[in-house]
């Protein structure tokens, strides 16, 4: 055997190994895919879905970026930016490829190769059966926000962004200059890019742990990338301007107390995500993992900020296994990508070798049948609990117009659908000022005066709110005329 034979013996096990590793992680797909194609119906239930859409829609027809608001009557002309526009185009796309339908499938998709590359960078350390797991457990965690928004898109790039950024501080290397195109795309995305600069600062300190100052050329590099990263990211339509809309949700913006995903985490409601931290508390004690000072503090920043805004609980979920994923290598071999390779193989291991291309064309396959066969079969839109269907569709026949003053689960439906909204979720710009908590002032007990007022300020013609809207009473005591009603809406106009 000469030395060539011998060399390709002795790298054949570890290159079936990465085979078999690469099929472990690509088994993330079909899994999570079909987990979230029984409930995509749940996807489509953000009233924030309708006017993503539409505004996508309009930026195809119009090709000009809006720079002031055309879409309520109440804030007409104010400043507004669609600050997502590049996520809203690729909801767009999807919407008028195949409806409802071909939404659910881009989410689907994207949410599949989030996983997918999670579970691929997590095996960089550890065994793919445990990589895995943690993939499939962290898809199951965050998963509340699956909705066909999109800050879904962000999430490749959010795991690929930190995976790369702890590994290179862990090599002792400086990062990569290709990381600053994909903060390019996600700053065009969606406004969490921001983000981007808290993490790779995480990633610095994890190096000047590491180094301290005896390398004071790579850190240099470091401090060089930092200062890139707010540069580049003005590479978007608005500049500056996009940067700046991220700090008015998170100073003094009076609508997120009222926003759902915006509040602090409560146990009661999520029950299972309270689980899931109280997993990783209770292993992190039990193991007496050893992670440095600066991986310590990522932690409790990621976890600081799930347990303020719930709509973050990505950050922990997706990025804590990352960040500690080679410290668990390192101290508990068993669990090791290493050690993993040097096993023996088993059967399935050795099948997944062997059939690798062939395996991967029969599941391509497959997954296209899947994907033809859902979409022609099993026909999904958002509810009318967020799409009041048929109340517009009597709106629209009984040519209800004017000025209207709607629930605000039902101003993303009034957008998508030509109607001006008196509020709606773009609420990140609009809408403040003191006008949302006067919205909010109109349904408490003594709102009436305030409803009234505010009939008479914006000139109301008719009103559609949600069937448990608290100011249906005071409608009714103010002589206005209920025009329709089912289980989902309310529809009002003035009295005679």
């Amino acid at each position: 055997m000469n030395v060539v034979q011998a060399t390709m013996v002795a790298a054949s096990p570890v290159n079936d190994a990465q085979r078999s590793r690469l099929m472990f992680c690509l088994l993330v797909v079909p899994i999570i895919a079909f987990a979230l194609c029984a409930h995509a119906v749940e996807i489509l239930q953000d009233p924030d879905c309708w006017w993503q859409v539409k505004v996508g829609l309009d930026l195809l027809a119009n090709r000009t970026f809006p720079l002031v608001d055309s879409y309520s009557h109440t804030f007409a002309g104010q400043p507004w930016i669609a600050k997502e526009w590049l996520g809203q185009i690729l909801l767009a796309f999807a919407y008028t490829a195949g409806g409802w339908n071909g939404v659910a499938m881009l989410i689907i998709a994207t949410i599949a190769l989030t996983m997918s590359l999670l579970s691929w960078h997590l095996s960089t350390w550890l065994r793919p059966i445990a990589a895995v797991g943690l993939a499939l457990f962290a898809a199951a965690m965050i998963s509340p926000i699956y909705t066909a928004r999109p800050h879904i898109f962000t999430l490749p790039i959010i795991v690929i962004w930190a995976a790369t950024l702890f590994r290179t501080a862990r090599n002792e290397q400086a990062p990569p200059l290709w990381l600053l195109g994909l903060l390019v795309l996600w700053a065009n995305l969606h406004a969490t890019f921001t983000l981007g600069f808290v993490i790779a600062a995480f990633a610095g300190l994890d190096l000047l742990a590491r180094t301290r100052l005896s390398n004071p050329v790579l850190l240099a590099k470091w401090v060089a990338f930092g200062l890139l990263c707010p540069l580049v990211s003005l590479i978007n339509p608005y500049g500056v301007k996009a940067i700046l809309a991220t700090f008015t949700v998170a100073y003094g913006n009076e609508a997120v107390p009222l926003i759902a995903e915006w509040r602090p985490f409560d146990a009661s409601d999520q029950p299972l995500q309270e689980v899931g931290i109280l997993l990783f508390v209770f292993a992190l004690l039990v193991s007496r993992l050893r992670i440095g000072w600066a991986k310590a503090l990522f932690i409790i920043f990621a976890l600081h900020i799930y347990l303020t805004h719930l709509r973050f609980m990505y950050l922990f979920f997706l990025l804590v296994p990352i960040v500690i994923a080679a410290e668990i290598a390192e101290q508990y071999p068993a669990l090791s990508l290493a050690k993993w390779i040097e096993d023996k193989r088993d059967g399935l291991e050795r099948f997944f070798a062997k059939w690798f291309y062939q395996i991967c064309g029969v599941a391509g396959v497959l997954a296209m049948g899947a994907v033809a066969t859902l979409t022609s079969a099993y026909q999904v839109e958002p509810s009318q609990k967020t799409s009041a269907r048929d109340a517009l569709a009597f709106a629209e026949s009984h040519h209800l117009s004017g000025n209207v003053l709607n629930s605000y689960n039902f101003g993303g439906t009034l957008i998508f659908h030509g109607f001006k909204t008196f509020i709606d979720g773009r609420t990140d710009q609009l809408f403040l000022n003191g006008f949302t908590n006067t919205n909010t002032e109109m349904g408490r007990s003594g709102g009436k005066p305030v409803l009234e007022a505010q009939l008479n300020k914006y000139a109301i013609d008719w009103a559609l709110l949600t069937a448990d809207d608290s100011r249906i009473p005071f409608f009714d005591e103010l002589g206005w005329k209920r025009a329709y009603s089912d289980k989902y809406a309310v529809i009002y106009v003035p009295g005679a």
